[in-house]
């Protein structure tokens, strides 16, 4: 697809007109500098496939940070009719709620400016990374697993991993209700038994940062931010449970396509409907996983917390170690909205996409109401990331939607090519960011010339009202699997 094939709507909205077959317009948000990037792989003909899905509500959307993935493009959002419409777990993705969340501390730049490597290395003995990896906390008893798939972080806490306090600030309060571990199968179970607490592989990591700029004081000063702050950023998923629930059920829905003559232009949509046992089997499993993950970011905090007092020496007080926010942003979710002036309830798939909810949402704890939710934008490990807020645009043009991250420009392939001569490390030793990752092809997948400019995604959606600047952190070290 070319750029002549899109309707300019405004400087930063381009729309895929309808043709025969889609049931709705396809929307992208970017720039015409992003745009440029995004046309260079397959990622918008995806984002015109999706809109054949049936039931299918207003636009197939993507974010700024689109490009190409599983089916679905990644930056994708489609809402599709509970009644009428279908679920794909190719629009969830194989890593079920993989997400992010933030975490705030007492501590400013100058309390640890010479204790960054120290940290990095003792978080990196604490916390397993790389394919596989295992044995952070003792492996779980099959009912054990269960309990987690059920409870999600409410079982990390109940196990002294973290405050009760923690779990008002994740999303959906950290368990998913109608979650059925019943209809995950054993190998899933397998899988996941040794991986709690564990950070896996490709672009998942642990991030120290230094707060670098503050865009809005009010929101700031609600979320508890300050410059030269020090943060933590957790970015992790359901591991091998959550892929091997997505692998269990490509096969239950590629099967359903047939059974329930469903028309899709490419295999990879394999789908659902809503309301057959199918769609309802894959909806609590993918629950379950959704629940296993937010367990995990739990989990990992706490041991990030604890080394962190060990490490430095201090007491909790000083540390002042505190969860600000915790959101998926690979999952699907029944919610209600508005649209077009119409209340309509549907499925909103994000995949690589992230909720957005504007001010004064009863999803949001009280302390949130006045300036929405909190909406986490981690970059490259070598740029920025940032902190920002939902906005009540997004629930009327996104079902409450926005970007997840920078977006990548190259295949992790084509990354460690680019990257074959160069010293990574000591490059980004140079910008005052320690790096230390479970093998040095990991590093190259993830240097910062594979993905787009996080500054210019962000300032997208920023200008469309989609979501608001809060904040802008800075890197200091990271721990990638």
């Amino acid at each position: 697809m070319e750029n002549r094939d899109l309707k300019k709507i405004n400087e930063f909205t381009w729309e895929i007109p309808k043709e025969a077959g889609m049931h709705v317009p396809g929307r992208i948000y970017a720039s015409e500098k992003l745009l440029k990037q995004i046309l260079k792989d397959e990622s918008i003909k995806q984002v015109k496939n999706v809109a054949y899905l049936p039931g299918i509500v207003g636009y197939s959307m993507a974010m700024p940070d689109i490009h190409w993935g599983y089916g679905f493009p990644i930056g994708g959002v489609a809402a599709t009719d509970v009644n009428n419409g279908v679920i794909s777990p190719g629009g969830v993705g194989y890593d079920i709620n993989c997400g992010v969340r933030l975490i705030r501390t007492n501590l400013e730049y100058s309390d640890i400016q010479d204790k960054i490597e120290h940290i990095i290395s003792d978080l990196f003995s604490a916390i397993p990374t790389g394919v596989g990896s295992h044995g952070a906390i003792k492996k779980l008893s099959k009912q054990e697993v269960r309990k987690v798939l059920l409870e999600g972080a409410e079982w990390a806490v109940k196990n002294g991993y973290g405050k009760s306090e923690d779990l008002k600030f994740i999303e959906e309060k950290g368990k998913i209700h109608d979650a059925d571990p019943d209809v995950v199968s054993n190998k899933a179970y397998e899988r996941g038994a040794p991986q709690l607490g564990t950070l896996g592989s490709g672009n998942h990591f642990v991030e120290l940062s230094v707060v670098a700029d503050i865009y809005d004081s009010k929101s700031a000063n609600i979320l508890g931010l300050w410059k030269d702050q020090v943060v933590f950023l957790i970015h992790t998923g359901s591991r091998g449970l959550g892929y091997q629930i997505c692998d269990d059920y490509l096969r239950v829905t590629i099967n359903a396509v047939r059974k329930y003559g469903i028309n899709i232009p490419d295999r990879q949509l394999a789908c659902a409907p809503i309301q057959s046992k199918e769609g309802q089997d894959y909806l609590s499993a993918m629950r379950a996983a959704a629940n296993f993950a937010f367990s995990n970011r739990q989990v990992i905090s706490s041991l990030i917390e604890n080394q962190l007092l060990k490490s430095l020496n201090i007491s909790p007080v000083d540390l002042g170690f505190q969860l600000i926010w915790d959101i998926a942003h690979n999952i699907a979710k029944i919610e209600e909205h508005e649209w077009k002036g119409k209340n309509v309830k549907v499925c909103v798939h994000r995949k690589g996409a992230t909720r957005a909810f504007g001010p004064n949402s009863p999803d949001l704890p009280d302390i949130y109401k006045s300036i929405g939710q909190p909406v986490l934008v981690p970059g490259d490990m070598g740029t920025e990331s940032y902190i920002c807020v939902g906005t009540q645009r997004a629930m009327e043009e996104t079902f409450g939607s926005s970007c997840h991250g920078a977006g990548r420009v190259l295949s992790r392939r084509q990354a460690k090519i680019e990257s074959g001569k160069v010293d990574l490390n000591n490059e980004l030793k140079k910008y005052g960011i320690y790096v230390l990752a479970d093998s040095r092809g990991t590093i190259a997948e993830e240097m910062p010339h594979a993905y787009k400019d996080v500054g210019e995604v962000v300032d997208t959606m920023h200008k469309t009202g989609i979501i608001k600047k809060v904040a802008r952190l800075r890197p200091l070290g990271v721990i990638k699997g």
